[in-house]
């Protein structure tokens, strides 16, 4: 299975104040590539989110604004390309009003979600966040809201579970953005 899973973090309760982003590329069920960037989201930021990921106003102000980071991304949010997140409402949401915060042309592309993918697949686990189905599929998960270990134990999750159930089970999960 061929697919980009993706993660955000951002600095304030709003949608488009993403401060960092991870992008883990899948080739045939293997993990091929990563990209990972702190983001100068150009907001003030939370004490709420900074207690989540531990990023800080300080660490980000050299960092690249969203359409620096666009410029470099926007190849893997085309049609016909699956791109993945746990909890996908919340990534794709960050990605739509980001894009919408600077006028950028909205992306179209696949998307699935692998909280609903877990849900459907294990309905007997305790919960279905991130940490808790990574630790009940053996899936490493180094530093939970890490942007770069979050959107690989996502693609790790996605890998097993297509492994385990193949594309026919997958397949309905897909969705068009």
């Amino acid at each position: 299975m061929n697919f980009v899973a993706f993660d955000f973090e951002t600095a304030a309760n709003q949608r488009a104040s993403a401060c960092s982003l991870a992008l883990t590329v899948v080739r045939d069920d293997k993990v091929v590539d990563e990209f990972y960037s702190l983001i100068n989201p150009e907001v003030d930021f939370n004490w709420r989110n900074i207690q989540v990921h531990g990023i800080h106003s300080k660490d980000v102000k050299d960092a690249p604004t969203f359409p620096e980071i666009w410029e470099i991304i926007k190849p893997f949010f085309k049609r016909n390309r699956l791109v993945i997140a746990h909890n996908n409402q919340f990534d794709n949401s960050v990605l739509k009003k980001s894009l919408e915060r600077y006028r950028l042309p909205i992306a179209h592309y696949q998307t699935l979600d692998t909280v609903k993918t877990s849900k459907k697949f294990y309905p007997g686990f305790s919960n279905h966040k991130l940490n808790t189905v990574s630790e009940e599929l053996g899936i490493k998960l180094e530093h939970h809201h890490n942007a770069l270990d979050d959107s690989l134990a996502c693609a790790n999750i996605l890998i097993y579970q297509h492994q385990k159930f193949g594309d026919e089970a997958i397949r309905p999960f897909v969705k068009n953005i």
